[in-house]
């Protein structure tokens, strides 16, 4: 997991970063503090999150393995959600796995 040092600019720059790894409340950031990096950076990390997890109540379609697949994704989504709420308590912001590489592009 490749760290990128850059740090919150206050109290509130946490509160609203730590409310992008909470499902659908990622968007919440994005919306209300578009301007700051620190809390752009975790919202689109969680918006990825999120998605996946929607994309992952599909997979209970899919016979046989389906809920396996769907398991198996959120129970990666809850470890990610977990350490990208960790990097924003200690006021990093890290780039989490594959995830962090398609929150760049949105």
């Amino acid at each position: 997991m490749a760290a990128t040092l850059r740090m919150s600019s206050g109290v509130g720059s946490k509160m609203l970063a730590s409310l992008s790894y909470l499902g659908i409340l990622s968007l919440v950031p994005l919306v209300v503090n578009r301007d700051d990096s620190y809390v752009r950076f975790h919202a689109r990390q969680g918006i990825v999150l999120w998605m996946w997890e929607v994309l992952a109540i599909y997979l209970l379609v899919v016979p046989g393995i389906g809920r396996f697949f769907f398991s198996a994704s959120l129970l990666l989504c809850f470890v990610f959600s977990v350490i990208g709420l960790a990097s924003v308590l200690m006021g990093r912001a890290w780039k989490l796995p594959v995830i962090g590489d398609w929150a760049e592009s949105i």
